[in-house]
């Protein structure tokens, strides 16, 4: 069994994954898995990874998988998943990359702490930019209960730092089921991931570790694309909501599922010009059907402690809710 499997999904990065797939040399080491996913690639980065299996496979273990048809980064991430043999898990996108010797570092870190999963620190990188983002958890080092630190509901926690590469996890997790993504989705396929592993599995620790780095601004990137594509997290906070709802601790944590649902949509009205015209039309259509099926009482908690620009924007689309149903 490898100790460690990286699961790399790519999609037209044929300008990125030279840089992705160099580091990934850079960390290699024989007990190291990297399971390479094509995601039906339109441009030069089938080729890239065609010659990039060779070299790698000298200095590690490689799979490459191909898909027949574009399914999204959440499929890709499960096609790896299925794929993966290794006694710890990690996650790479295929326009990010590296630091020498982070995966050795990362591993260490798991197996000294012994827990579950772990969360780690990264560095966005924008053109030539560079700036650190923490987890927000200021214990480190320590084996702590991932279901402590979903709240308070009013601040920014882990579960708002779902980002999938940022971690390691322990194959335990994958043979309860908790580290495949929703099929299909699009956008945001991390949020009802990470909230399903801090609610369900039994321990974490937070490691004060750099050597990731995410690339923003990638012009092909769904973040940069104002396409249907992205309302795709209307469907996962819909997840996180349903699931949170069934939680024994439902009546402590739908508040945070809620604030968090909001202030997403929020964001997203907030800059509408991003988007094509119809889109910005569904996602108001959308916005406001989201916010009809969310617990009332918690939106109406959200609504009074949200700063006014944000609860403002709400509350339009509640009382076009409230509209339409009066005149239905």
């Amino acid at each position: 069994m490898p100790k460690l499997s990286v699961i790399v999904p790519f999609y037209n990065v044929q300008q990125y994954a030279p840089d992705t797939l160099r580091s990934l040399r850079l960390n290699a080491r024989h007990d190291f898995e990297f399971v390479l996913v094509d995601d039906k690639s339109r441009d030069e980065t089938p080729a890239i990874l065609e010659r990039a299996v060779e070299d790698l496979s000298q200095v590690a273990q490689v799979r490459l998988i191909r898909h027949e048809e574009n399914g999204g980064l959440a499929t890709a991430r499960n096609t790896g998943l299925d794929a993966a043999q290794g006694e710890y898990l990690t996650f790479l996108d295929g326009d990010d990359w590296l630091a020498p010797g982070y995966l050795s570092e990362l591993v260490t870190a798991i197996e000294e702490l012994g827990c579950d999963f772990i969360r780690t620190d990264h560095v966005q990188a924008t053109a030539r930019a560079r700036s650190v983002h923490r987890v927000p958890v200021g214990r480190r080092g320590e084996v702590l209960d991932p279901r402590a630190v979903i709240l308070p509901a009013d601040r920014t926690t882990s579960v708002d730092y779902a980002f999938a590469w940022a971690g390691a996890y322990h194959r335990r997790l994958l043979d309860k089921g908790l580290l495949h993504f929703t099929d299909g989705l699009r956008t945001a396929e991390d949020r009802p991931w990470i909230w399903r592993l801090h609610r369900e599995a039994e321990s974490f620790g937070v490691v004060s570790l750099l050597g990731l780095f995410y690339r923003r601004g990638v012009a092909s990137s769904l973040t940069q694309i104002g396409d249907a594509r992205q309302l795709d997290f209307i469907r996962a906070f819909d997840q996180v909501i349903d699931e949170t709802a069934s939680d024994r601790d439902a009546d402590r944590l739908l508040p945070k599922a809620v604030r968090t649902y909001c202030a997403i949509i929020a964001h997203h009205l907030s800059d509408e010009s991003k988007w094509e015209p119809a889109v910005a039309r569904q996602l108001r259509s959308m916005s406001a059907a989201a916010i009809r099926r969310m617990p009332q009482d918690a939106l109406a908690d959200v609504l009074e402690t949200m700063d006014m620009s944000r609860s403002a924007k709400l509350r339009r689309l509640r009382r076009r809710v409230i509209t339409a149903k009066a005149a239905a």
